[in-house]
């Protein structure tokens, strides 16, 4: 019989970064439903709070703490609070992440560094803050996972945001290289096309193309992510450290020429992938149509698509 109670976190405590809504939620509720008390970091206090809220409502202990990932003093006055807080810290997911669209022949270095910033130098700010942490409790261990993107592996989007993240990776390998003397495991996840507030303008017909080209059969949604977090966050990934781990539906296992047939029903339905999407706008305050699509929500996203798949 499996020992399930490799996966059970009650008595942890977690921090994830960009938690207000997202995949950055999805992670949080996953940490709080098996059982982690959870500090939701965002610099959207609003949503970040009703995330909280949410957690505490789960009986989780559960704070929101405003933090530019951006800004060393920031994100080490971030860990040290949630350590004052909850007394340790032993887990930490960096999610805080953002991409900003434009053809690499013009985006200007603004654009470049900002996304870099975020997505790289956040990261390597909040993981350093978060092993130092671990450095000075005991016992010395604890859990970072950070989340990269198939944009690491892929070439889908731009030269900012899939640098960023396949930076993520190779700092993530590295600090796993560096820390396992300390019992610090460092793993990443990698999601595909994630149904979060920055994919509510994707048009439906470009929603139908990453169904028909992934595998498994829909559109991802943030809680397909809870497995792979609370794996990389539990005694049962123990002995896994610099480990990427692709959680896309197998929509890069192919530079697909057709579309992929199916001969059973995917495991969930197109109006099941937009339950999440709904309540993170629901949250931020934003209206939708019946498809979980707000076009004026990101434009730069809609007009990229259109273009790309003549709409």
């Amino acid at each position: 019989m499996a020992d399930l109670s490799l996966f059970d976190l009650t008595g942890k405590k977690a921090l994830v970064t960009g938690a207000a809504v997202g995949i950055g939620r999805g992670c949080a509720v996953a940490l709080a439903r098996a059982g982690a008390d959870v500090v939701i970091v965002d610099l959207n206090e609003s949503a970040g709070k009703r995330t909280a809220a949410e957690l505490r409502g789960l009986g989780r202990k559960s704070l929101f703490v405003s933090c530019d990932v951006t800004q060393k003093d920031q994100v080490q006055a971030m860990v040290r609070h949630v350590a004052e807080q909850f007394g340790r810290l032993d887990i930490a997911v960096n999610n805080a992440g953002i991409g900003i669209l434009g053809a690499d022949e013009e985006i200007d270095q603004a654009a470049w560094d900002k996304v870099l910033a975020v997505n790289l130098t956040g990261v390597f700010l909040c993981a350093q803050a978060e092993a130092q942490q671990f450095l000075r409790q005991s016992p010395v261990e604890g859990k970072i996972i950070n989340i990269a993107s198939m944009s690491a592996t892929i070439s889908n989007c731009n030269a900012s945001y899939n640098g960023s993240k396949a930076g993520v990776v190779q700092m993530t390998r590295m600090l796993a290289a560096e820390w396992g003397r300390f019992n610090i495991n460092v793993n990443c996840i990698s999601p595909s096309y994630v149904l979060t507030p920055m994919h509510a303008s994707t048009p439906v017909a470009v929603r139908q193309r990453i169904r028909e080209l992934t595998p498994l059969g829909h559109v991802q949604r943030p809680e397909d992510l809870y497995g792979a977090a609370i794996f990389l966050a539990s005694a049962a990934s123990n002995y896994v450290t610099g480990h990427d781990l692709m959680v896309d539906g197998g929509h890069t296992l192919n530079a697909w020429l057709t579309p992929l047939s199916r001969s059973v029903p995917p495991r969930v339905a197109p109006d099941e992938e937009t339950v999440q999407l709904k309540h993170d706008l629901d949250v931020l305050g934003l209206s939708y149509d019946s498809d979980g699509i707000n076009p004026a929500l990101h434009p730069e996203i809609a007009d990229a698509f259109k273009a790309a798949f003549g709409l």
